[in-house]
């Protein structure tokens, strides 16, 4: 190499590849789409490795970008780096083969029940309950699709409306609109800015509720009475599962 070389930067796919390739690593960033700060020890348990796996893997992970760590004290926490990492796995996990998962137990069955109807995905709403949303934005004239998902006139007036507010631009890199591909419906969700408002006003206003410790989220009453009264959404719940009237 002389003092005259000259160099350009070329994206490394296999890099970023590899770093999904590993089967724990990859649960570690499935777990982490729900959008919370998560401790070393609690990836472990949840991928039964050991604290010194999941460090290990872990430290590559924010190598490589993926996953943003910060400490308290003498606690790690871990997260996904940015929304637009959440969106990328949820998109890849979209399009990834599928493989059967035993279901021994009617919990365990009922939890991927939930788990596709109404799920988190970093800050916005992903499953089936997302993509009814995304559907009823669109068929009222919220949503336009001519050039990519565009906020209409009447999409912005109508959150004005409701009190949701977008994150302002100059404070957030993001899309104002953006869609997610669903891995369990394989069709597209609303995300990006907007999206992420439309979930934290839902959850604001109780018409959806955390569940504990996983990233389901729940359909209330009042939120399947709100769903109707603003997007003209007609749904009836039976067991987690959708249905259009």
């Amino acid at each position: 190499m002389t003092s005259t070389d000259v160099y350009a930067e070329e994206p490394d796919l296999a890099a970023l590849a590899t770093l999904l390739a590993d089967g724990t690593r990859a649960a570690f960033c499935l777990a982490m789409l729900d959008g919370r700060a998560w401790t070393p020890t609690e990836l472990a348990r949840l991928a039964g490795v050991a604290p010194s796996t999941a460090t290990s893997h872990l430290n590559r992970l924010v190598a490589g970008g993926l996953v943003a760590e910060e400490r308290k004290g003498r606690n790690r926490y871990v997260r996904l780096a940015d929304p637009g990492i959440a969106e990328m796995i949820e998109a890849l996990a979209a399009r990834a083969p599928r493989h059967p998962v035993p279901v021994r137990s009617l919990t365990a069955a009922r939890s991927h029940r939930e788990l596709a109807f109404a799920r988190i995905c970093y800050d916005h709403l992903a499953g089936s309950l997302a993509v009814a949303i995304t559907d009823a934005m669109t068929a009222e004239g919220f949503l336009t699709w001519d050039y990519g998902p565009t906020l209409t006139a009447a999409g912005a007036r109508w959150m004005r409306e409701l009190g949701i507010v977008d994150e302002p631009a100059a404070s957030s890199p993001r899309s104002h609109v953006r869609t997610c591909l669903d891995w369990t419906e394989q069709r597209l969700h609303l995300a990006g800015g907007v999206g992420a408002a439309v979930f934290r006003h839902a959850v604001e206003e109780s018409w959806l509720v955390h569940t504990r410790d996983t990233r389901v989220v729940r359909l209330t009453d009042h939120g399947l009475d709100a769903l109707h009264l603003h997007l003209g959404l007609r749904l009836r719940l039976s067991d987690t599962a959708l249905t259009a009237d």
